[in-house]
């Protein structure tokens, strides 16, 4: 079998110190974010600091050309952020508050039902896998699941709110660059991004690495038990992902949907514009559902992948035989792919210069084939000096042998994937090109037609994703069972740093867009920032797509482990068992997002009617005499998303214990396999549907070509038509969409966590009758 080239010590060494490069090289974009200030600084002519040539702080101002006062400008930036930052600091502690009794209740739960599986037993139990070994307590499992779940959970609410707080910290900034040019203000906003995507990646890598080194002090040989306790990890983060993705998407769109409908289509005023009474809820929104919503989504799609892997290379030849360095591969990837994730940022920050607004889309884009490239290099080396030259691994009882090329081939095939999911998802959101732009045409003959368009484009829009989805899964399974699935989703997943930075880049734009307009800045500021925020939007879309596929692969994992450790032989789906699970599976999807769109929905209402309220009642409103008043419309979006975030989240949560418990493991596992097949086909069409609707305004709003200016400007009949389009996107992208990636990787590892209590005491109605 041979061994690896690396050590134990050196894989020791080297995921701690990929982890904490990743963490110092956040700090120190978070530093260069910092140096932009905001408060009024007139700089003596002929001093300037280093870098200023490249970073531009020589650069005339705008303002100071067109004679504007520079000093009420920026005070009136640091005003808004300020209102927009602490919105969303209130609305996460609220948010918080509820999840966190959910989280010790839940514990709870993992500690009663994995210890009765053994009856609270401390005796030595023979291993699941290889009986004649003698393994640790079922007691021990349930302590230790418990423990990793709360710092999965942990984890996850600090990924999503440093991100959201770095966020509302460069909003303004941004639109200040903006000022100094375009490119200032990409790379500011892009910096920003990046130190989110450096904080999660390197966050969850460090803690988990250290979780398993912790456990290890207890479990010592028996890697099965600890690896199978570290599942928790998982469950944790993607719980919490769960209700920060739906409570942050219900309360981004409520606010959204009511801000357009009745500041754009009824009032004829801009978006974004102060007099808008939704206008701050609607920016914090960004922050909430976009930025802290899918860090904590990604977060734990990385630790489900990570775990997926684990569980089922503990039960192969790298954890019989107590190979530590091949036991911890996946974390090799993901160590590997913050550094390739740090010279990929290099490119968009230091290495290229962005001078106008058409190289926005081809940076982003760029960002995203450079560290695919260096990523299958990094892949490469990792699998040469971190895995034996062959060994085996785990399939369904029987061991398969497997040699260390085609376990590079497994990740890579996950990562070009990943690679051609984005590209597919940016032609069919991106207003650059004809899908989208035919959608806006149709916008001539009204609303209705834009509708049958945008849905047609959305349901087309599954086709390739789905084939590369099904070719990812079909080459690594054949290579190397299920493990060969989770490393792919691993792989998908690699440039998560680098995927994240571009996925919040997007809202942080689009704040700054808002900033820029409710300060009274000039119509060529808000040109540069409306430029930001629609490449921002796409990117916002490729993010989305990464995100889906990577949860299909690892769902499909966590799924084949669960199989496993029910010790399933087959799944058969012309048993009744198994088909009527697969059924109502298939239905789940439809159901949590009926929830999810009527909550946005009502919301909305709400919101429609308190906008409508205050520009009837309030005098002088309109004309710029008086404020509205803000703070009414946030509490309409905190309320709403609170009290509605509890029944989506429930059916999720308790969908598998309740089938487990009465139906068994059979019906389980065609539930699993249902709602896999039917949620990734609703999130992708969901997500491009509504990103199309959005940039088909843009277009028309943006009037950069003869077929735009036909259809515009901003009020006209196709232009209202496309903003009816977008509010009915509203939900579908941001809250039904994206959260249906973490409906079916949750159910799946949330079986997976509870497989021995339902393989030891499931399926209570078929025992029965």
């Amino acid at each position: 079998m041979g061994t690896a080239v690396l050590s134990e010590l050196g894989t020791e060494i080297l995921v701690p110190v990929c982890a904490v490069v990743g963490i110092v090289f956040s700090l120190i974009q978070w530093y260069l974010v910092s140096r932009v200030k905001l408060t009024a600084e007139r700089q003596a002519p002929g001093s300037s600091p280093a870098g200023a040539n490249k970073n531009g702080y020589n650069d005339y101002l705008i303002e100071e050309e067109e004679g504007l006062n520079d000093h009420s400008v920026v005070a009136k930036c640091a005003d808004i952020q300020t209102a927009i930052s602490e919105g969303a600091t209130s609305f996460l502690f609220t948010e918080y508050q509820y999840v966190g009794v959910f989280m010790v209740a839940f514990a709870i739960l993992i500690f009663l039902f994995l210890g009765s599986v053994e009856g609270f037993s401390t005796k030595s139990q023979p291993c699941t896998y290889d009986k004649q070994k003698t393994c640790k307590p079922a007691l021990a499992t349930a302590i230790f699941s418990t423990v990793s779940f709360l710092l999965g959970a942990f984890t996850s609410v600090v990924s999503g709110f440093l991100g959201m707080k770095i966020a509302t910290y460069a909003n303004a900034r941004t639109t200040l660059e903006a000022r100094k040019g375009v490119g200032k203000a990409f790379i500011t906003a892009f910096r920003s991004g990046a130190v989110m995507g450096f904080l999660l990646a390197a966050n969850g890598l460090l803690v988990l690495y250290i979780a398993i080194n912790l456990f290890k002090l207890y479990y010592g040989e028996d890697w099965e038990g600890l690896f199978e306790s570290i599942t928790g990890y998982g469950l944790g983060g993607s719980s919490m992902a769960l209700f920060g993705r739906v409570g942050g998407g219900i309360y981004t769109k409520a606010a959204d949907v009511g801000a357009d409908l009745v500041g754009k289509v009824e009032r004829n005023i801009p978006e974004d514009d102060p007099r808008n009474p939704a206008v701050i809820a609607d920016n914090v929104g960004d922050n909430v559902g976009d930025i802290a919503g899918m860090g904590s989504d990604l977060f734990g799609s990385y630790a489900e992948s990570s775990c997926a892997a684990l569980v089922v290379a503990s039960i192969s030849s790298f954890g019989i035989n107590h190979d530590f360095t091949a036991m911890l591969y996946p974390l090799l990837i993901s160590s590997v792919g913050i550094l390739v994730c740090l010279i990929t940022t290099l490119f968009a920050t230091d290495f290229f210069e962005i001078k106008a607004v058409k190289e926005i889309e081809p940076a982003l884009k760029k960002q995203l084939i450079i560290s695919t490239v260096l990523m299958t290099v990094g892949i490469a080396i990792v699998t040469w000096i971190g895995l034996p030259s062959s060994f085996t691994i785990f399939n369904f009882g029987t061991q398969k042998v497997v040699k260390n090329w085609q376990l590079f081939l497994c990740v890579a095939v996950g990562l070009w994937a990943g690679l051609i999911i984005g590209f597919v998802t940016e032609y069919y959101t991106s207003n650059a090109y004809s899908p989208v732009q035919d959608v806006a045409d149709s916008c001539r003959t009204g609303a209705a037609t834009n509708v049958i368009f945008g849905l047609a484009l959305g349901y087309k829009s599954v086709i390739i994703p789905i084939f590369a989805i099904a070719v990812g899964i079909f080459v690594s399974f054949s290579f190397a069972a299920m493990y060969g699935i989770a490393v792919a989703a691993l792989g998908m997943l690699s440039t998560i740093a680098t995927g994240l930075a571009i996925d919040a880049y997007g809202p942080i734009s689009d704040n700054a867009g808002g900033i820029a307009e409710m300060a009274g800045m000039s119509h060529r500021i808000r040109e540069r920032t409306d430029a930001l925020d629609a490449a921002g939007n796409t990117t916002a879309a490729i993010g989305k797509g990464f995100a889906i596929g990577s949860a299909a692969l690892v769902s499909l994992a966590l799924f084949g482990a669960f199989v496993s450790r029910a010790s399933i032989s087959t799944v058969d789906v012309l048993t009744p068992k198994v088909f009527i699970g697969l059924i109502v599976g298939a239905m789940l999807p439809y159901w949590f997002s009926a929830m999810t769109m009527k909550s946005v929905g009502s919301a909305a209402l709400k919101m429609v009617e308190e906008v409508r309220r205050q520009f009837n009642t309030i005098p002088g409103l309109m004309e710029g005499h008086a404020k509205p008043d803000y703070a009414t419309c946030v509490k309409i979006s905190t309320d709403a998303s609170i009290k509605e975030m509890i029944p989506p989240g429930a059916l999720v949560m308790l969908t598998p214990l309740i089938v487990g418990t009465f139906f068994g493991v059979e019906t389980l596992s065609g539930v699993l396999a249902g709602a896999l097949v039917s949620g990734v086909q609703i999130a992708i069409s969901a997500s491009n549907t509504g990103g199309a609707w959005d940039n088909a305004k843009k277009y028309i709003e943006a009037g950069a070509s003869e077929h735009a200016r036909t259809l515009g400007p901003k009020g006209s009949d196709p232009h209202k038509a496309a903003v009816i389009g977008d509010t009915i996107g509203d939900p579908l992208k941001d809250t039904s969409g994206p959260s249906l990636n973490i409906l079916i990787k949750l159910m799946a590892v949330e079986s997976l966590v509870f497989a021995p209590f339902f393989a030891t005491h499931g399926g209570l109605l078929f025992k029965i009758f």
